[in-house]
């Protein structure tokens, strides 16, 4: 808080991007902006037997790949995110949050500050929706074959959620806040709201934000093809993601991490670094209403307390990144808010979905979607929907279809719902 109790000013200086549309933000933006799918039959397992055949897989991906060197003022050098070795200790996911977040550190311009920040305030929040489950069915399936020797003492550090925070903490020499939210396919949009609120408040003063999902596997696709949740269009992967088409048939899995750099505008402004946006609004809901389904009604809601915290009306926003995965039911409920929550301005409103072209990243989408909506503020220009061919009519707004669209815009919005009825909407400002 500053001296008069009012709340901090919270600004993004940093991005660390690695989805299936590149390995950093620049080809990541270039290829959304491009209509470009990241989507194509799965290579990762065997999918023979498998009636999901696609997925949205991060490729040439390299954990050990060479960065830095980092720390000058602490005589330190951070050369990689992870050596050949310690990479054996943590699950994937964990991986593609490490190189995330030290893309994002450099990206900050950070380093050469270091020196005047007090470590104890700085802090991560790296969320995830599953964490190591390929780990788990590995692990499990050596236990079956060769039993209790067999299971490797680095199982638990492998799986556990809050390993992606936890490493990039010890890596980067956070010392501060140190958390990871596991709400489904909010998680991240979620870490990113509550790490806007401890700098907000003054319990931090630079927060890495963001998500981490790496679960392409048997169990995972198997599971979520069970619920008839995911598309099944085996021939067609870079036309499966299709959000508000009416023949759309489900999502599809992806997979990445994503890092944001959140900072107090005073230290920003001080050490005059680059400011991507600014955190205006933050709302977070729950709908009570089925495990699975939304409702509508939450996000809604989520929607409207994000613009009373960013002391906003409806007619301030200029474009929606949407949650949009792609399912039947979800696209209709979301439409359905966004309606509800905008009113007659809904109808004026720029949305669009880029899970159509990223997939689904589950625990990530909020952090992807999130560099997706600053860049959009940032350069005046949203993300197309692309697979959008047939627009369902209950589905009845302006999606952006198939073609991304300059836009003057001060503000925008990105909403994100989970299982278990858990919603999460971030408002943005351009700076």
């Amino acid at each position: 808080m500053s001296a008069l109790g009012e709340k901090r000013r919270v600004v993004i200086t940093g991005f660390g991007v690695i989805t299936p549309l590149g390995l950093s933000a620049k080809t990541t933006w270039e290829q959304a902006l491009a209509g470009k799918s990241g989507i194509s039959t799965t290579t990762c397992f065997d999918t023979k037997d498998c009636p999901v055949q696609i997925s949205a897989e991060v490729k040439d991906f390299d954990v050990t790949r060479k960065t830095g060197p980092f720390f000058p003022d602490l005589r330190t050098e951070v050369s990689q995110a992870s050596s050949a070795k310690d990479a054996k200790r943590v699950g994937r996911f964990v991986h593609l949050a490490l190189a995330a977040g030290l893309d994002a550190y450099e990206d900050s311009g950070l380093d050469s500050f270091r020196g005047q920040l007090d470590p104890q305030r700085l802090g991560v929040n790296i969320g995830v929706g599953i964490g190591g489950l390929p780990e788990i069915e590995a692990v499990h399936n050596d236990f079956l074959e060769k039993g209790y020797r067999r299971i490797t003492p680095f199982f638990i550090p492998l799986v556990i959620p809050n390993m992606a925070s936890g490493q990039l903490s010890i890596l980067l020499n956070l010392k501060g806040p140190n958390l990871c939210n596991v709400t489904a396919c909010t998680s991240s949009a979620h870490s990113i709201g509550e790490s806007f609120r401890q700098i907000q408040r003054g319990e931090a003063d630079v927060m890495f934000a963001g998500g981490a999902e790496a679960v392409i596997g048997k169990l995972a696709i198997g599971g979520f093809a069970a619920m008839k949740a995911l598309s099944t269009r085996n021939q067609e992967p870079q036309k499966a993601s299709r959000p508000f088409d009416i023949h759309r048939d489900g999502f599809v899995m992806g997979e990445g991490a994503v890092v944001l750099v959140l900072e107090a505008l005073e230290i920003a402004q001080k050490r005059k670094a680059k400011i991507y946006a600014e955190c205006k609004g933050y709302g977070i809901s729950g709908d009570a209403y089925h495990m699975t389904s939304p409702s509508g009604d939450g996000g809604r809601q989520a929607m409207n307390l994000a613009l009373q915290d960013a002391h906003l009306v409806a007619e301030d926003i200029g474009y929606i990144n949407a949650h949009g995965t792609s399912t039947p039911l979800g696209d209709l409920a979301e439409t359905t808010a966004i309606k509800t929550a905008f009113g007659e301005h809904a109808k004026k409103l720029a949305v669009s979905s880029t899970k159509s072209m990223t997939g689904h990243l589950l625990g990530g989408a909020g952090g992807i979607e999130s560099v997706f909506t600053v860049l959009a503020l940032h350069n005046q220009i949203a993300p197309p929907t692309i697979n959008l061919d047939n627009q369902d009519p209950e589905c009845a707004l302006d999606y952006c279809a198939n073609k991304a669209r300059e836009i003057n815009m001060t503000y925008a919005l990105k909403n994100n719902f989970g299982f278990g009825g858990t919603n999460g909407s971030l408002i943005f400002k351009r700076i």
